[in-house]
């Protein structure tokens, strides 16, 4: 966690916070978890919070390494994500306190299916948070800006985990997935100077033989004895949410929870030093 001085060219007054303390949230999963879903509910909860999607650091797409049969590989971990600009970007972010403002997303052009939040809940977690977050920075003399990082990759990479203030996975199984990527009209992918994006549409079999493959390999050191499917984490505080076992409304709680743990732990608990 990190307390950076806000720029010298923010205008404040002398009553406004002068430090800002980021909490990046990861919200990770397979394809097709509800990883975005839930983030969007979230940041609807969380004061001074935005969302930054992994998806938007895929790299260009005539570098990705090509599949004997199923053509463009977007999912093997160590080219499927552009790294180096991803651990830039959280480092960035963290000192900053916001989105750079020469950022894009492509997210909005993505098919995506509602998972509604009861009324009830959101207004009760909003009205809780707030008040902490208020107690929170009144007390430290910071201001909380929440950032919440999703992605079907987000524990691969160490640098990248190391930026996480709190971390969640959603385990969906298999078929489940299946179903629900078949169902999708395809995604958006980004080339880094078109905005816009492209679209890319599953071939046959491209679950089966490289997305599902690619997801596991990808998270078996995270989980005891490399079971993904079954294991207990082996990454420390991370939140597992057995998704289909849980409504939207108890993901949700479950997520804020842990949130507010995390919102009341003093700075230098977290990070072994406050940064000024």
């Amino acid at each position: 966690m990190t307390l950076t001085d806000l720029s010298p060219s923010t205008p404040h007054t002398s009553e406004q916070i002068q430090k800002t303390r980021v909490i990046l949230v990861g919200i990770g999963g397979a394809t097709c978890s509800g990883k975005t879903t839930l983030a969007k509910h979230l940041r609807n909860i969380l004061p001074d919070s935005f969302i930054i999607h992994q998806d938007d650091f895929a790299p260009p797409e005539a570098t990705l390494p090509i599949h004997p049969t199923l053509g463009q590989d977007w999912d093997t971990a160590p080219t499927a994500i552009a790294w180096p600009r991803l651990r830039t970007f959280l480092h960035t972010v963290k000192r900053i306190a916001r989105i750079p403002d020469d950022h894009s997303s492509h997210d909005h052009l993505n098919e995506q299916k509602p998972v509604p939040l009861t009324d009830s809940v959101a207004e009760r977690w909003t009205t809780e948070i707030t008040r902490v977050q208020k107690e929170v920075e009144a007390a430290s003399g910071t201001r909380v800006v929440w950032g919440l990082v999703d992605g079907f990759l987000l524990y691969w990479d160490q640098e990248v985990v190391d930026t996480f203030d709190a971390k969640v996975f959603l385990r969906v199984p298999c078929d489940v997935l299946k179903e629900r990527r078949k169902k999708r009209s395809g995604y958006a992918t980004a080339e880094q100077m078109n905005t816009e994006g492209a679209f890319w549409k599953d071939p046959p079999d491209y679950f089966e033989q490289l997305v599902y493959p690619a997801y596991v390999d990808a998270h078996r050191s995270i989980f005891i004895n490399g079971d993904v499917e079954q294991g207990s984490p082996l990454l420390p505080n991370l939140v597992l949410i057995e998704s289909l076992e849980l409504s939207m409304n108890d993901i949700v709680e479950r997520c804020c929870e842990e949130l507010i743990a995390v919102l009341r732990k003093p700075v230098a608990t977290v990070t072994g030093e406050v940064q000024c």
